[in-house]
């Protein structure tokens, strides 16, 4: 992405919609995540979210998302386990003791510009839970990845670079050895579910734009136990890492405000 793609600026209307979404996004995931257990499916969390959607009276940003010229995504919600970094496609493979699992939400209030529509408000959202008890390095690599999307959060103030963002994610997962996917960044949001800029999770900092109020990014670092590189899967759209090692993935839509961030994708009580 180039630098001098031009950042929406949301009114004060615009806003209100996109908290409104961001929270309507938000319990639709903690709905998906509390039924993620051993012997659940991942086709039976997509049916879950697709449920929530139709009862809600929203769309889904997903179902038929195909950029360039990749097969369109069949589901409403991103599953991937253990070693799926990102767009684990849902189905039959059933959760065990033990797995990892990253969910992937999103949530548009009208037609999805991705999927041909006018474009309405979009959320954006995901979170990586344990599947019954872990062993201690995922649990390791779940805290970190939380962490290190929360140290970017930190860095959403009118007044920085927008590379402060992936620095200082960066900086939080190498400090556990840990590897940082280069090959997916956020992005900004809106009435689209991808706007400019794409914000990486890695770089260094004090370059590009800076951050104003009323702009508004979905950031979403993605670590890996071992190596930062990644393979995708001939489905076209599952990213696992290239050296089999578990991943973590979380997501939040993020306002900037002249006093601090707000994240528009978090419930009182839960990340």
């Amino acid at each position: 992405m180039g630098f001098s793609e031009r950042i929406a600026i949301k009114s004060r209307r615009e806003i209100e919609q996109m908290r409104e979404i961001g929270q309507q996004t938000a319990e639709i995931l903690l709905e998906i995540r509390e039924n993620a257990r051993p012997g659940v499916t991942t086709g039976e969390l997509d049916e879950i979210a697709a449920r929530a959607l139709k009862k809600r009276g929203l769309n889904s940003p997903f179902l038929g998302y195909a950029p360039g010229g990749v097969a369109p995504y069949p589901a409403v919600l991103c599953a991937s386990v253990n070693d799926e970094i990102v767009h684990g496609i849902p189905g039959p493979r059933e959760l065990h003791e033990g797995d990892i699992i990253s969910l992937d939400f999103g949530a548009v209030a009208g037609t999805s510009s991705a999927t041909g529509g006018t474009g309405g408000w979009h959320g954006d959202t995901a979170v990586t839970i344990a599947v019954g008890e872990i062993d201690s390095e995922a649990e390791r690599l779940i805290d970190t990845t939380r962490d290190a999307l929360d140290k970017g959060i930190e860095r959403m103030v009118p007044g920085d670079r927008l590379s402060d963002i992936g620095f200082a994610v960066q900086a939080r997962a190498e400090k556990e050895g840990f590897g940082v996917v280069r090959q997916f960044v956020g992005h900004g949001i809106g009435r689209e579910m991808h706007e400019p800029p794409q914000v990486p999770n890695y770089g260094r900092p004090g370059r590009g734009p800076r951050l104003r109020a009323g702009m508004i990014f979905a950031i979403e670092p993605m670590v890996n136990i071992g190596s930062e590189k990644v393979r995708v899967l001939e489905d076209e759209w599952t990213a696992v890492t290239a050296d089999g090692t578990l991943s973590a993935h979380f997501e939040h839509t993020v306002l900037i405000t002249e006093n601090g961030p707000e994240v528009l994708t978090r419930i009182t009580g839960s990340h």
